[in-house]
């Protein structure tokens, strides 16, 4: 191995060891908590444009497969890990992991004091960094880091959504129109295997194409970005509201919450791990959660956090309105649901590759709804 060091944008430095492919490389340095999911987080599109910094020391330990991908293709820029391991000893693993950054073109960077770096982050925030070999100068690894944008008001979904609709499923299930922002192979998965036939189309596709379409459901999906910078797509989901039930997670939670007037902020440090627990303010259960953003919905009121655990109800274009679930951590929201129109959302990922599996009826309820619109 040869030396690198991480550089964020506040000028803080972080030495390790360079793995995977050669650097360097910029964007969002981000930080997510699970202890196994490392290939999912890579390959997840929600990542598109960000670093990843492991808080798990051991990363690798399992290998890769084929059937742990979260989409066609690895969209983090990069892995910051503690104490990385090149080992495909599991059952299903059929590569060692840091073989396949360096296949897929993804640097990274191991021996770093990654306690540090997320403490850091904590404090001051997610911003912008890089992972740079070390013969590189920091003056010039901060021109590098200078010229990438912002989180704030970036548009990624599309980079990362498909160049034409494709279609998933078969049978006489329920057909549901997805706008694809940067859909999970196991969000795709987890319809499919309940009955649904399943089409995603491009985020940039109006609203006349997809009401024409004629299906019995809109989905909205994940994505990474700034969702203040997807009103072309907000104004798509205004005009199918009502018409058929509607359910988003994720990227897709702020766009129906958008639709409906509420705005978003971007998080201090984002929400990404596999144990976030979610209150659920109709029934008072708490599940514990999969998550991935960095940007969250203001309540009705220009609230931040919600301080009470009652749902929250507000009059909207569309009827009544009713923040539904609780992140526990920060009290930022994490559900809507719509009272006079079939249309719901959670922020967090139901479908859990990987992660709890407390969440995976909202599938099946999503389903149930569509059965008794029809």
């Amino acid at each position: 191995m040869t030396s690198a060091y991480v550089l964020l944008e506040d000028g803080t430095r972080f030495d390790g060891d360079a793995c995977g492919a050669p650097g360097p490389v910029t964007g969002e340095v981000v930080f997510n908590t699970a202890m196994s999911g490392y290939q999912e987080a890579m390959s997840d599109p929600s990542y598109a444009g960000q670093l990843i910094t492991f808080t798990y020391p051991h990363i690798g330990n399992y290998g890769v497969s084929e059937r742990a991908m979260e989409s066609d293709r690895v969209h983090a820029r990069a892995a910051i890990m503690r104490a990385a391991v090149n080992r495909e000893d599991a059952p299903g693993a059929e590569r060692p992991w840091l073989d396949w950054l360096a296949d897929c073109g993804v640097p990274a960077i191991t021996g770093v004091d990654t306690r540090a770096l997320v403490r850091h982050i904590r404090d001051a925030g997610a911003m912008r960094g890089g992972v740079f070999p070390a013969d590189m100068e920091e003056a010039r690894a901060r021109e590098l880091i200078e010229a990438e944008p912002s989180m704030d008001g970036l548009d990624l979904a599309r980079e990362v959504t498909p160049p034409a609709m494709t279609e998933h499923g078969s049978g006489d299930g329920p057909r549901i129109a997805a706008i694809d922002t940067g859909i999970k192979s196991s969000i795709v998965a987890n319809l499919v295997s309940r009955g649904a036939r399943l089409e995603l189309h491009p985020c940039t596709t109006g609203p006349e194409e997809l009401l024409a379409r004629d299906v019995d459901a809109y989905f909205l999906a994940n994505g990474p970005g700034d969702p203040a910078a997807l009103g072309y797509v907000v104004d798509t989901v205004r005009e199918l509201v009502g018409r058929k039930p509607v359910f988003g997670i994720c990227l897709g939670h702020q766009l129906l919450c958008r639709a409906v007037g509420l705005d978003t902020f971007k998080l201090p440090f984002g929400h990404r791990g596999a144990n976030h627990p979610v209150k659920d303010l109709t029934t008072g259960r708490i599940a514990i959660t999969a998550q991935n953003h960095g940007f969250a919905v203001i309540g009705p009121d220009g609230e931040h956090t919600i301080a009470g655990d009652e749902p929250v109800r507000w009059e909207t274009d569309f009827g009544a309105a009713e923040l539904t679930h609780l992140n526990l951590y920060d009290r930022t929201v994490e559900g809507l649901v719509l009272r006079d129109v079939t249309g719901a959302t959670v922020q967090y990922h139901p479908e859990a590759g990987p992660g709890p599996h407390d969440s995976l009826y909202l599938f099946d309820r999503f389903l149930e709804q569509i059965a008794a619109h029809a």
